[in-house]
């Protein structure tokens, strides 16, 4: 069975900057893209980055130049580095894995951490 456990979140300042990181079990890392998806109160989630098991990554808007995604393959974890934190980052960051197989794709989440960004 996947599962997937976030840590590193919390109370950040404006402007700060924050690492969370995602280890999977259960299965084998590199058949994953993995990525982080955040959703803010009222809002619907959204996708933050995603980086596939060649290490291509890509990003959401919003947080393009300002956040950095990673994998270590050998760790079976991602990490994200979120620089130059505005408020509305603040949300609920989800660990996402994604296996595909043919047409068919197969989707782990983790149970969410918190980030809040404050002063």
């Amino acid at each position: 069975q996947v599962q997937l456990v976030e840590s590193g979140g919390g109370l950040v300042q404006p402007g700060g900057s924050l690492r969370v990181s995602c280890t999977l079990s259960g299965s084998l890392f590199i058949w994953y893209t993995m990525g982080w998806y955040r959703q803010a109160p009222g809002k619907e989630r959204e996708r933050v980055a995603d980086i596939t098991s060649g290490g291509l990554a890509t990003y959401g808007d919003p947080v393009e130049g300002r956040f950095t995604i990673s994998r270590d393959n050998t760790k079976k974890t991602i990490y994200l580095e979120m620089g130059s934190l505005k408020p509305e980052d603040t949300a609920v960051y989800y660990c996402h894995a994604v296996r595909w197989i043919g047409p068919d794709h197969f989707d782990y989440w983790g149970q969410g951490i918190q980030v809040t960004i404050s002063s």
